[in-house]
């Protein structure tokens, strides 16, 4: 963001204080006079699906992803959408299942992209039908999910552990089914 979308004034690095009046963060801000606008650059918040199907956990290759790269389901959160009604959204969007959200898995900070993860455990049912953003998908078991090579991806490693740890426990079989 380079102009003021209160003024269109162009935005200039400013040290500006926050809430509290005393963490003086450098910001891009508007300098003209009467505006004050600060453009805060917030994480923009992102639902993210470990779904489950078939008694397998789908792992998905974005299309734009190269080949061998999986991750789970993820999509931004809209205007006037609750997380759980976000992830359903896109476990629909992006493979045509209809789910249910069987538990919150956790909130995760992508520093890189600039987005916070909400994560959730969907049930899923119905048939596969791969939306435009995705290139394939794998259906996976939990003993072979333990062992995926999820490589770059620490944030979907460090969830699927999470999930296997808490939700599955050490043995792997699903706790309170």
């Amino acid at each position: 963001m380079n102009f003021c979308p209160e003024c269109a004034s162009a935005l200039q690095l400013k040290r500006v204080d926050g809430v509290d009046g005393v963490d003086g963060v450098e910001r891009k801000a508007c300098v003209a006079p009467g505006c004050g606008f600060v453009h805060w650059d917030n994480p923009v918040p992102v639902v993210a699906a470990l779904i489950e199907y078939q008694g397998k956990i789908v792992l998905a290759r974005n299309a734009h992803w190269p080949e061998g790269m999986f991750s789970l389901v993820t999509g931004y959160l809209e205007r006037n959408e609750t997380a759980k009604h976000a992830v359903l959204r896109e476990v629909k969007e992006e493979l045509g299942l209809d789910g249910t959200v069987r538990d919150f898995l956790g909130c995760y900070s992508f520093f890189e992209k600039n987005q916070i993860l909400l994560a959730h455990w969907v049930v899923a049912t119905g048939e596969i039908t791969i939306g435009s953003e995705i290139a394939e998908v794998r259906l996976v078991s939990r003993d072979e999910l333990k062992r995926w090579p999820f490589g770059p991806l620490a944030i979907t490693s460090a969830l699927v552990k999470h999930w296997l740890e808490t939700a599955c426990g050490e043995a792997g079989a699903l706790k309170n089914p």
